[in-house]
């Protein structure tokens, strides 16, 4: 048996629940890898001088073991996250300490613990096995994953699932991620998947949609609500794109932050009218590594106000972390909310404490989301009222230089990556749908 009589059944018209669940399962199947006697390969580098196609691997692997509340599923796509890219610089520090410290949780845990970590935290594909208690889904769904992996025996991940005290990012904080033939999941992370979008489209929004969705939507987070102004930083972006439509479809004002003119194209193509080129307009928050200038963040200010009609920002969809913080703090308005998921720029922010407590404004730290908020976004997905942001697609053995792109920021939206699928286009079920909504889904693709 190999992965290839498993595309055959996926691809096959005819195929039923009971030729998937008859399938054996292959000994081994091809993934994307970092080595734990790689760590300090990078030891000295800067941060950019760091090359993902270095140290990220196409590797041949063991099916891993499947337990209860778990599923096996066949990977017809994957994409790249900004967690990817970190894994494969072993940045802020290796995943290796997550699965040493995950493989001690448990006897079934201890799977985890490998020389090598299956990276990747998004998929779309088809589950080949469940193990016992799941009765949700059977072999042949069609489905997507969201990235959350939470134990639950404790009560406080009970009110939101994202304060499990064993609460992980599946593929960074956990093996057998999604640039793979194969994943192993909780089943509880599954999600069908949208009709109208072929395997690469569905899985291209998973992390970053579910992450900007309790970031700006959720009451866990900003609780964006009809006329509030929001400054997206990296709007063009694979968190900001999706800020930027539920923004839009949310009857809020995006302000796009972006870096060139073809990225404000992109954001006027999802709608988006008050715009902001920072660097053609030459914006410098930071004097040197050390000091902070006020003065760009007045203009700053002044800039966002002519462009929403005098009024400051209500929430700041916040991701750059330490170079733009600053700013993001001083632009709320009084009593308005910056909302914090990552900190691709450093992560040791600096403000002004002035502005945020005489003002009154709320910092909220939010990641990712929980299993609701997941099934919200990708509903929403579904439904055709938000759409993939994929704007170039690589196959398994170029998921390096994928990575590559996203550490440079050389792309837009999000990179994907076909796993078995063998093409694009692929795995299509609602072509009338898909018609209806076909410029929206490639305008990331066109620019």
């Amino acid at each position: 048996m190999t992965v290839k009589d498993i595309l055959d059944a996926i691809q096959s018209p005819d195929s039923t629940p009971a030729d998937f669940a008859a399938l054996p399962l292959p000994e081994s199947y091809r993934a994307i890898t970092v080595h734990k006697d790689e760590t300090e390969m990078f030891a000295g580098l800067t941060t950019r001088d760091k090359d993902p196609r270095k140290s990220i691997h196409l590797d041949e692997v063991p099916v891993p073991e499947l337990g209860p509340g778990e599923a096996l599923v066949a990977v017809m796509a994957s994409s790249v996250n900004y967690n990817s890219v970190w894994t494969s610089i072993f940045e802020p520090l290796s995943t290796f300490g997550f699965l040493e410290r995950y493989g001690r949780t448990s006897e079934l845990a201890k799977r985890h613990d490998l020389p090598y970590h299956i990276i990747g935290s998004d998929l779309a594909g088809v589950v080949l096995r469940t193990g016992p208690g799941v009765n949700s889904w059977k072999p042949g769904d069609e489905v997507v994953a969201h990235c959350l992996s939470v134990e639950l025996e404790s009560s406080d991940g009970h009110n939101d699932t994202m304060l499990d005290p064993e609460q992980r990012i599946w593929g960074f904080e956990t093996n057998f991620g999604g640039l793979a033939e194969i994943a192993l999941v909780k089943s509880n992370q599954l999600m069908p998947k949208p009709a109208h979008l072929s395997w690469e489209e569905a899985a291209a929004p998973g992390l970053v949609n579910s992450t900007a969705y309790r970031q700006l939507v959720s009451r866990n987070g900003a609780g964006m609500k009809q006329g509030d102004n929001v400054l997206i930083w990296g709007a063009s972006g694979g968190l900001g794109s999706y800020a930027t439509q539920f923004a839009l479809a949310g009857g809020a004002t995006p302000v796009c932050v972006v870096s060139s003119e073809q990225k404000a194209g992109i954001c006027r193509a999802m709608g988006a009218e008050a715009i902001i080129d920072r660097n053609a307009e030459g914006y410098t928050f930071w004097k040197d590594e050390q000091t902070q200038d006020p003065k760009e963040w007045k203009r700053f200010g002044k800039r966002i106000r002519e462009l929403t009609g005098g009024e400051d920002i209500d929430i700041v969809f916040e991701h750059p972390g330490r170079e733009t913080f600053g700013a993001s703090v001083y632009v709320t308005r009084k009593g308005g909310t910056i909302t914090t998921c990552a900190s691709t720029s450093g992560y040791l922010h600096e403000y002004d404490n002035r502005y945020l407590w005489m003002s009154l404004k709320r910092i909220i730290g939010s990641h990712f989301a929980n299993y609701r908020e997941a099934w919200e976004a990708n509903r929403l997905i579904a439904k055709g009222k938000i759409h993939p942001t994929l704007s170039k697609v690589y196959p398994l053995e170029e998921t390096g230089q994928a990575a590559h792109d996203v550490h440079r920021n050389a792309h837009q939206g999000k990179v994907g990556v076909l796993c078995l699928a063998p093409e694009e286009g692929l795995g299509v079920r609602d072509e009338e749908m898909r018609a209806r909504h076909l410029d929206a889904i490639n305008r990331f693709r066109n620019v």
